[in-house]
């Protein structure tokens, strides 16, 4: 009951001194029962008694991932969502003890910023998360498409004819449409049919898995507001190491859900933070990771601004992270 209580008030957070609250007594129980992130805040001199504001938290580096075991319970995982990486590459291993805490979050945050599921046909162009397993964008968008409840709600391969097919019939019946899908697909798609769609979100997750040259987010934007005609392109921005997301509406600006926060530290001094509007290394705090790792230090760059949004501008690479030689705890 207990965790059920905290996980319901951890829906239905409002205010600042919420989230504090909530957040201080997270970092309490995982330094209690995570052993890797008590480790590693004990490398750091950091004990409970010292934090008392979010920028006092020890922020995990999100390569941790990779070769550690990290949970904050003795429950077994009900699924282990698994990064893609690069080819030779080590995936980030993201075991999930409770994956109902999962599905609140991203239906939670879904309604939010968008609506219930069945308000739309949902339609998903992931090839490169479909041709593996373990994807938990694969995981969270295959359960929005049994909620959408529409019989022309599914997945897209490489079935780009179908996918145009659909959309048409959809446009034809002004049927409210959210199409979701990786950046290099949308542009396969794009260089092989053009649209005008009105009545239809488009929604990018980012991403070109090796298959296209790295466009900046201009650039991508413009090429698939062309293409699908639309004015403006949606975006989410989520990763195998989180359990909740944050969307944008256009322009390449996120806003987070109630219960996910962003800081910007310095790339050089990864234990002091930027003020808004400053580009740094992004640290998330998503206090729906209870079970494993709620403060995570990314590979991100980006910028944050006083209304708590935010807008990515790049990563960087693990030999350009300053004070994680902290791998071999």
């Amino acid at each position: 009951m207990e965790k059920e209580a905290h996980n319901d008030h951890l829906f239905q957070i409002k205010t600042e001194a919420e989230f504090l609250a909530i957040a201080l007594e997270t970092f309490r129980f995982q330094y209690t029962n995570n052993g890797v992130y008590q480790s590693f805040c004990e490398y750091l001199k950091v004990s409970p008694e010292k934090v008392i504001n979010l920028e006092d938290i020890p922020f995990l580096p999100i390569q941790f991932f990779k070769n550690k075991k990290l949970v904050s319970t003795t429950d077994s995982p009900q699924a282990i969502f698994t990064s893609s990486g690069t080819t030779g590459s080590t995936a980030s291993k993201h075991l999930v003890t409770d994956i109902g805490l999962y599905e609140k979050s991203y239906l939670a945050a879904f309604e939010q910023f968008y609506s219930k599921p069945s308000s739309f046909c949902i339609l998903a162009l992931l090839p490169s998360y479909l041709e593996r397993k373990g994807s938990s964008l694969i995981y969270m968008v295959n359960d929005l498409i049994k909620k959408s409840g529409h019989p022309k709600s599914g997945f897209f391969l490489n079935d780009f004819n179908r996918l145009k097919d659909n959309l048409d019939a959809l446009e034809a019946s002004g049927t409210k449409t959210l199409l979701i899908g990786v950046s290099f697909a949308l542009l396969d798609f794009c260089e092989q049919h053009q649209l005008d769609l009105k009545h239809t979100i488009v929604m990018e997750t980012g991403g070109m898995k090796g298959r296209r040259k790295e466009l900046i987010r201009e650039e991508l934007h413009k090429l698939l507001k062309k293409g699908f005609g639309v004015d403006r392109i949606h975006s989410e921005y989520g990763m195998t190491e989180l359990l909740s997301q944050a969307y944008s509406k256009g322009n390449g600006v996120f806003n987070c859900p109630p219960w996910m926060r962003l800081l910007v530290r310095d790339t050089e001094d990864p234990l002091t933070y930027l003020t808004s509007g400053k580009s740094g290394g992004i640290n998330v705090i998503d206090l729906a990771n209870r079970n494993s790792c709620s403060f995570i230090a990314t590979q991100d760059l980006g910028k944050k601004y006083e209304d708590g949004s935010f807008e990515i501008i790049g990563r960087f690479d693990a030999s350009d992270i300053r004070g994680c030689n902290l791998m071999v705890l």
